[in-house]
């Protein structure tokens, strides 16, 4: 075994590496940029090197500067975590080259399923089902137009280089096809430099099921399946293992499909074999085709970890410090049922638009799996995912499993950003999804009843009141103080747009009367504990004038001080950043005539590149940024002439 290794990854999935390693013993190395150099997986780790800036092309994709520090510390291995460098050849050639060991795939494996068409016409040469379409070089889009009518509509286009939803493309009707083709290309060029295509048929009743597999470069095992059918945008939102509604022949048929898959290519370390599976008629072993394999661990891998009572983590260094695979296929079995949903700093109602922040507050009930890389008073930063945790829950049966997630999810807590919180908790009590009726379409097909906002009811407001008046830690404030009529404050709060104005009349030092609109509510102290209208607080958060209530997944007022009024201009003709990032193309100039619709610049976010285009015809006044610039959320970018003024 090890007696060091590097781990070259930031967030939750250093961290949990770094676990795993402490409890075999082995040391860590811990790298990071220099805005992480606070962070947790840092702070963890036994060792800690700064490779780089804030970009991850300055830090974490600098496979140079990564050796460098496994051989400056005399780390052993290399771990890649996911993302970055985890699926990149030439960084595992690099590696070896080095006289490390890359804790993970050969080269070889990595490149085989690199490309979606090769991977697709090696599978099927190992008797792997794969969905029919056209895989071939010729791109003339004559060619692919034709053989999407061979195939039959609808299609999918998808980049050979693609992944995440990019350079992916439903077409429904062939008048469609040509310029969906132009779209999927040119994402695709931009994304992976590879504007190659492949045409598939589309399963009208889609479940994303995939295979745990762990190969030793010989031979391969599965670890059973996990269901990632509920998905937006073709990113992964809760996971399940196993699969609702699977039956042992299918489960044994993907099962050993993703074992030849594995073992095609010489696969060592964990990986996951991905399918799509036809569930028009419910979940058939004729039914499932592969989709592609990710040769690395997979964010959703805990799920996996809790139905069989595998650590793959430490699965990983053992079969890389060249020990055998530590089970036969004989010996694993599946044990109750697992979920995992993804906890993401996001704006849902704005459309899922990631967000920042400096978490004020992060808490995990007992009980719950949190994986996770930030604590409270991290700070969410533009230059990384978005995401803030995993919550991991494992019950005997599914619906048990189910309600554990409802309940985790309604107790955590976080302020100081938005999150996708109440949309998770909307998922884990869907009607349909409790029912297993499970699909990548769901969340599309409900998502205004997902997505809509709770409403702060009188006693939630009562409670953010208290909090600002600075009450509801001071019960003794008025004690020996009489009034000939109960002391009275008014105080205002800001929630959505929306001014609030409470009325809070003091009786007794343990009682107050919170007048919100036209109802009354009553807070009482007992034994140390605040209710209100007789039910327990839910629970407040407050960082200066923002004030968490942690009542339907969170709900976050602002105090507003009646000294500290600011004129805001109405930025009507203003085009601002919706979110923190870097302008990576200014497609406009100043005095250039726009009409609605036209993309004025791009905005460079998290992973994700978001166009932001004139809300009306104009011409532009002035543009306020150039490429390259990094801008805060609510930064002008361009301004427009006042419609009075517009050419």
């Amino acid at each position: 075994m090890f007696g060091k290794i590097l781990i070259a990854n930031r967030g939750e999935i250093a961290v949990r590496v770094i676990r795993s390693a402490r409890s075999m013993g082995v040391a860590t190395v811990a790298v990071h940029s220099d805005v992480d150099a606070g962070a947790m997986h840092v702070a963890e780790a036994d060792e800690a090197v700064m490779i780089g800036g804030a970009a991850p092309g300055e830090s974490y994709l600098r496979g140079d500067r990564i050796i460098a520090a496994a051989k400056e510390t005399g780390a052993e291995a290399i771990h890649p975590g996911y993302g970055f460098l985890s699926e990149n050849p030439d960084f595992v050639e690099a590696v070896e080259a080095a006289g490390l060991v890359f804790i993970g795939p050969p080269a070889s494996a990595i490149r085989k399923m690199g490309l979606k068409d090769e991977a697709k016409r090696l599978m099927e040469g190992a008797g792997v089902p794969v969905v029919p379409g056209y895989m071939g070089a010729e791109q003339a889009p004559d060619r692919l137009a034709t053989e999407a009518e061979r195939i039959g509509y609808p299609v999918l286009i998808k980049a050979v280089a693609g992944g995440g939803g990019k350079g992916m493309r439903l077409v429904e009707r062939a008048e469609d096809f040509a310029a969906a083709l132009e779209s999927a290309q040119g994402e695709a060029k931009g994304a992976f430099g590879n504007a190659h295509v492949l045409i598939e048929k589309f399963v009208s009743t889609p479940r994303h099921i995939e295979v745990q597999v762990f190969g030793d470069g010989t031979r391969a095992v599965h670890l059973f399946e996990r269901d990632c059918s509920l998905q937006r945008r073709h990113q992964k939102v809760i996971e399940e293992a196993p699969a609702p509604g699977m039956t042992e022949e299918m489960r044994q048929a993907m099962g050993e499909a993703a074992v030849r898959a594995a073992e095609a290519i010489g696969y060592s370390g964990a990986g996951t074999v991905e399918f799509i599976v036809d569930a028009s008629e419910g979940l058939r072993a004729d039914r499932f085709y592969f989709m592609e394999m990710n040769t690395r661990l997979q964010v959703e891998h805990p799920v996996t970890e809790l139905v069989t009572g595998v650590d793959l983590v430490a699965w990983q260094l053992r079969v890389a410090a060249g020990e055998a695979l530590p089970m036969r296929q004989e010996d694993l079995a599946l044990g109750g049922h697992a979920f995992e949903a993804r906890l993401y700093a996001e704006d849902v109602p704005a459309g899922f638009l990631p967000a920042t922040g400096r978490l004020s507050e992060l808490a995990f009930p007992d009980g719950v799996r949190a994986d996770t890389g930030v604590r409270a008073g991290d700070a969410i930063s533009p230059h990384y995912d978005p995401m803030i945790a995993k919550l991991i829950v494992h019950g005997d049966t599914r619906a048990v499993a189910l309600r554990k997630l409802a309940r985790a999810l309604s107790e955590t807590r976080v302020a100081g950003t938005v999150t996708n919180l109440a949309f998770l908790g909307a998922l884990a009590t869907h009607e349909g999804f409790a029912r297993g009726e499970v699909d990548t379409g769901l969340i599309a097909r409900d998502l205004e009843a997902l997505t809509a906002a709770p409403e702060a009811g009188p006693a939630v407001v009562a409670e953010a009141a208290l909090a600002a008046a600075g009450l509801d830690r001071r019960a003794d404030d008025f004690a020996g103080f009489a009034l000939w009529q109960p002391l009275t404050q008014t105080v205002r709060l800001m929630r959505e747009g929306e001014e609030i104005a409470c009325r809070l009349s003091v009786q007794s030092p343990s009682e107050i009367e919170i007048g919100v609109g036209e109802s009354t509510v009553t807070a009482a102290r007992t034994g140390g504990h605040w209710r209100f209208d007789g039910r327990p607080a839910h629970g407040v958060h407050v960082d200066g004038a923002r004030i968490t209530v942690f009542a339907h997944h969170g709900l976050a007022f602002n105090h507003v001080d009646p000294l500290e009024q600011a004129q805001v201009a109405t930025g009507e003709n203003v085009i601002e950043a919706p979110m923190p990032g870097r302008v990576s193309r200014v497609s406009v100039s100043a005095g250039q005539s726009v009409r609605a619709g036209d993309r004025l610049a791009l905005l460079e976010a998290m992973k994700m590149e978001h166009a932001l285009t004139a809300w009306r015809d104009g011409t532009v006044a002035e543009v306020l940024v150039s490429e390259g610039d990094q801008v805060e959320a609510g930064a002008a970018l361009v301004r427009l002439e006042p419609e009075e003024e517009a050419a």
